[in-house]
């Protein structure tokens, strides 16, 4: 089969939950939600009847665009701006959040950047802007969301559970990553943090889990798919043999959100094409 051409529209046919209005009722907060991933799973949960905060920190035309688009499903959006690093930025977010929600069922920890180097020339501030953002981020975040999960409890015509949270990892929370040792990092230690989390608190009926999208064609990546050369280069680890789209991992934010995941806790989806597969040993390496 040939792979579809770079800039190609999303190649998947898979079905949606969202039309299903799954999520109905629900509140839900997207850090990082203004592109990307994070757009694609604040639409999705809309879309499957959930009310959305839109988090973001720069670019508000985005945001408010975001917004516009999850009301077109007839549900309730606001955004809200805030540095997911900053503790009383968090603190503000999600007070305000609740504000305007009355509560928040579901909490994607999506918000993340990069900063690469050659580990020999990483400076301490790239280090500690991505473990910042993409760590102690969705810590403060957690915590925030497990507080209020935990003042609430479960209402049972809402949910099965108290609370669902879900943390954004990445494919690099296995597979080591040279020359991008800090965002690497970052997603093993998200790994853990979401492991160890989810192992406390799910005797209060609060679902902790996560997705790791391996090649999403999102902006954060664009040298990796923009050209053909540079696609092609790509397809040479995905098996499956098309990049990811950001509605493949909206799609999966989906259903770990609702009752249909009920039972699922401490897990991470790998969303990748097979690329955990490690394809270079298919012919024995």
């Amino acid at each position: 089969m040939t792979p579809p051409p770079p800039n190609s529209p999303p190649q998947s046919t898979a079905p949606t939950l969202t039309a299903q209005k799954i999520l109905c009722g629900q509140k839900a907060l997207v850090t990082g939600a203004n592109s990307g991933i994070g757009r694609a799973v604040a639409v999705a949960l809309g879309q499957a009847g959930a009310d959305v905060i839109v988090n973001y920190v720069e670019n508000p035309e985005s945001a408010n665009a975001v917004v516009d688009e999850i009301r077109q499903a007839g549900v309730n959006a606001a955004a809200l701006k805030a540095d997911v690093s900053c503790e009383q930025q968090v603190t503000t977010l999600f007070e305000t959040a609740i504000q305007k929600m009355g509560t928040i069922d579901i909490l994607i920890n999506n918000a993340g950047l990069q900063r690469d180097a050659a580990f020999r020339n990483m400076t301490l501030a790239q280090w500690n802007t991505v473990l910042g953002v993409n760590l102690t981020g969705q810590f403060l975040c957690a915590r925030a969301a497990v507080q209020e999960f935990l003042r609430r409890g479960v209402v049972p015509s809402v949910s099965c559970a108290a609370g669902k949270i879900i943390c954004m990892s990445s494919v690099h929370q296995e597979i080591p990553w040279g020359g991008h040792a800090n965002y690497a990092t970052s997603k093993g230690g998200i790994k853990l943090l979401m492991e160890s989390l989810a192992q406390e608190v799910a005797s209060n009926r609060i679902r902790v889990n996560a997705i790791a999208p391996g090649a999403i064609r999102t902006p954060i990546n664009t040298v990796a798919w923009q050209t053909k050369e540079a696609y092609d280069q790509l397809m040479t680890l995905v098996p499956y043999g098309r990049i990811g789209e950001p509605e493949d991992i909206a799609r999966a934010a989906v259903w770990l959100a609702s009752d249909y995941s009920d039972y699922v806790v401490g897990t991470t989806l790998f969303v990748d094409g097979g690329m955990t597969l490690y394809p270079g040993f298919a012919t024995g390496g």
